[in-house]
């Protein structure tokens, strides 16, 4: 076999697992709330924000280290350590031991994210990448669709536990053929200091932010409180810019945003996560909560469409884009999640699978059209000495906004009813159906708008940028793969 397709097989499993741990998870949300012992509406939250978190703040650091050390020995080590962390999550007893593990969970999955991208480019030429990473795509909607059927069934009956515990086979067979099959092809750059400093501003920023919108948005701290908390949180992070523009070895390497389509193309894939982030967190309450409640496998059930459209569109976007140009279909992509979102916001309580099978059709044809594609151009905007810091740039910006989109959402939830209210849906205890249902329909319908308006920024963003150009030019090299391999 080739060595680019021994690549993209180890990596498509390495993406499927990821996404059927995302999946998974939210599925079994409503669930974990009404049985883990030491459960509430924010440990509830946590469980998501703290893998999240964790996986944006070591995204970067783990990109420069594998420049450092070679991507593939990093990359081996993070799927160890994502088996270990699933295991430990099954194992759990209380509600804060398994915020703990997930976020054992979510350092090995960063390894993976920060990697898995720029193996794949090294191994692939340029006229190749965009049908390569959309093929590698096609794990995440297999993913995406088996953790919403799998993580249904598995609740429903021997279980949330065992949502972990299937992560563990196919972990440890996956981290002894990553290990024996996969070959460093980047020189690493081992002369470059890790930026301690940087990474403190960072995680520490982004926590104190996240903190502040679940806690504040949640009542359990006061208003002066949670604002200071919230304002210095922002504060660091303007400070951790400020600090990489000067150190030698930043850990964010701002030299990267000098490339207009790099910077385009990264933030455009911020603005779309921050747009689509919490999609998935509030349409699993959605159907879960008043008025229908219904069971976590029909839940799942009914999501499937989206995850089946992008199955569809992911594919064919990467190929094309290799042939046509990515340009259009990642603005495509844009303009069917904006359609989406805006037809969401029209959506009543209860709304059959009919009605809303439009919009999520919409919503993962739109995710499909523009994924490959721009994650294509990202990667092809660096040298492939610079494609692991790039990618973990890029993963970074995309976790950071999907884990941002979280907070967000809590926030606007909890000023659409009260905290009695949401705290009743969150944990599967809703009684007084009526306006517990019309209140969060009605927040449902503000963060769905905001979503929309996210996504025409994007589009905003790359139609402003690229004003007179018809494609994104493609100038780079994939590095020269040995004939022994």
């Amino acid at each position: 076999m080739q060595y680019k397709w021994l690549v993209l097989s180890n990596t498509t499993i390495a993406t499927l697992m990821a996404a059927l741990d995302t999946n998974i998870v939210l599925i079994a949300l409503p669930t974990i709330g009404a049985q883990l012992p030491g459960a509430s509406p924010s440990i509830l939250l946590w469980i998501l924000l703290g893998y999240s978190l964790v996986t944006a703040v070591v995204l970067l650091n783990f990109g420069r280290l594998s420049d450092m050390f070679g991507r593939v020995r990093l990359y081996v080590i993070g799927f160890a350590v994502f088996t270990v962390g699933s295991l430990l999550c099954g194992l759990s007893q209380t509600g804060g031991e398994l915020v703990a593990f997930r976020m054992v969970q979510a350092i090995g999955a960063g390894f993976l994210f920060s990697n898995s991208a720029a193996i794949i480019t090294d191994a692939f030429p340029p006229n190749e990448r965009g049908r390569a990473l959309g093929t590698n795509q096609v794990s995440i909607v297999v993913g995406a669709v088996l953790g919403l059927v799998l993580g249904g069934i598995i609740t429903s009956t021997i279980g949330w536990q065992w949502i972990f515990f299937v992560n563990v086979p196919i972990g440890a067979v996956a981290t002894y053929r990553a290990h024996r099959d996969l070959r460093e092809l980047a020189r690493p750059q081992d002369q470059e200091p890790i930026d301690w400093g940087g990474n403190a501003l960072f995680a520490g920023g982004l926590t104190l932010a996240l903190l502040a919108l679940t806690f504040g948005s949640l009542g359990e701290w006061p208003p002066l409180l949670w604002v200071s908390v919230l304002l210095l949180g922002i504060g660091t992070l303007v400070a951790f810019v400020a600090v990489e523009r000067k150190v030698r070895f930043p850990m964010l390497d701002l030299s990267l945003f000098r490339s207009t389509r790099f910077s385009d193309t990264a933030f455009a894939s911020f603005l779309n996560a921050l747009a689509r982030g919490a999609f998935t967190f509030v349409m699993v309450f959605y159907l879960q909560g008043p008025p229908d409640f219904l069971s976590p496998l029909s839940a799942g059930l009914i999501l499937i469409p989206v995850s089946a459209s992008l199955a569809v569109a992911g594919p064919l976007s990467g190929w094309f884009s290799d042939r046509y140009g990515k340009r259009w279909f990642v603005l495509s992509g844009l303009a069917l999640t904006l359609v989406g979102f805006l037809w969401l916001v029209t959506i009543p309580s209860g709304a059959p699978f009919l009605l809303l099978l439009g919009p999520f059709v919409l919503l993962g044809a739109g995710m499909g059209l523009f994924a490959s594609p721009n994650r294509a151009a990202m990667m092809g905007a660096v040298p492939p000495e610079r494609r692991g810091i790039a990618s973990g740039v890029g993963t970074t910006l995309l976790n950071t906004g999907s884990t941002i989109s979280l907070g967000v959402t809590l926030a606007i939830l909890s000023r659409s009813m009260s905290f009695q209210t949401l705290e009743a849906i969150l944990l599967g205890k809703a009684t007084n159906v009526p306006v517990a249902a019309a209140d969060f329909l009605n927040g449902v319908h503000i963060v769905f708008l905001v979503s929309a308006g996210l996504v025409a920024a994007a589009m905003g963003l790359i139609l402003w940028r690229d004003r007179g150009r018809s494609t994104y030019p493609e100038t780079e090299a994939a590095v020269d793969v040995p004939e022994s391999l």
